[in-house]
């Protein structure tokens, strides 16, 4: 009986030892605290309901929207020659400038069906005179396709609204119409056209804006919001061919260069039948 007394001392003693020290209470209080709260948590967690809140996409970001995308930095994308290699690239035909020396604006007339029609774009080959990959010089959407035996056929990208670019001569065309291309994407091989023949294999290259022609040589390295931000003149919206007295003064004159380059060509003949003879 003494032992079991003794025993029973002693672990009261050892407990009032225990809560004594300064630390344990406020341990329980803290522990009880986190137990409360954890309690308090998982039951609203239990009982609140969240199949009554619909998280179903909205008409704006959800599938009903079939809007292609707009890419933001589109605006920015500067505007490139439509070429693979443009440090080989070659502008054979400039375009009519009207604020042009005469000379560079007799340089952009196409003679074509026996009359001068001014270039609406620039005319590019290669150095080499083969046929090049045709790229888009402007992200956008491929607006058309079409088959022409006298421009050699036609692509045509929208870039913003009124704004386009078109390439004509061109063959093996990759493209179709409602198709989203890349800035550099390759469109076609340069091929040929009964329009200007004289500038052998090329592609013809416009840039347009609500239906008027601008100089591309203009834009090549500026971004589509320059274009954008610009008013077209009523002097550029009223391209038309040379009057007749013009086209006359045209055909003289090619007569003549004709002309200077036979007698050129027969005097080197003469000349070289000379040098054998002697």
């Amino acid at each position: 009986m003494r032992e079991e007394e003794n025993k029973r001392s002693s672990q009261s003693s050892s407990v009032k030892r225990f809560f004594k020290k300064r630390w344990v209470f406020p341990a329980i209080y803290i522990a009880s605290a986190a137990i409360i709260l954890t309690g308090v948590l998982w039951y609203q967690a239990s009982s609140s309901n969240t199949d009554k809140y619909d998280y179903k996409s909205t008409d704006l970001a959800g599938k009903k929207n079939q809007a292609p995308a707009v890419e933001v930095n589109k605006g920015f994308e500067n505007f490139k020659m439509p070429v693979a290699k443009a440090d080989e690239a070659v502008v054979k035909m400039k375009f009519y400038d009207f604020h042009g020396k005469a000379e560079d604006q007799e340089a952009a007339l196409v003679f074509y069906n026996n009359r001068y029609e001014p270039n609406q774009g620039i005319d590019i080959t290669m150095k080499t005179g083969e046929t090049f990959d045709v790229t888009a010089s402007l992200s956008g959407t491929v607006t058309r396709v079409e088959e022409d035996a006298t421009l050699g056929n036609v692509i045509e990208i929208e870039h913003d609204k009124g704004i386009v670019t078109q390439y004509q001569s061109v063959k093996d065309i990759k493209v179709k119409v409602g198709e989203q291309v890349k800035q550099g994407h390759v469109l076609a091989k340069a091929g040929l056209s009964l329009f200007n023949e004289k500038a052998g294999t090329h592609v013809h290259f416009e840039i347009r804006k609500d239906g008027v022609a601008v100089n591309p040589t203009s834009y090549f390295e500026k971004p589509l919001s320059t274009l954008q931000e610009e008013k077209v003149s009523d002097e550029k919206k009223s391209i038309e061919a040379p009057s007749q007295k013009q086209q006359e003064n045209l055909e003289d004159l090619e007569k003549s260069t004709d002309d200077e380059q036979s007698t050129d060509e027969q005097d080197g003949s003469s000349k070289s039948k000379e040098n054998k003879n002697s």
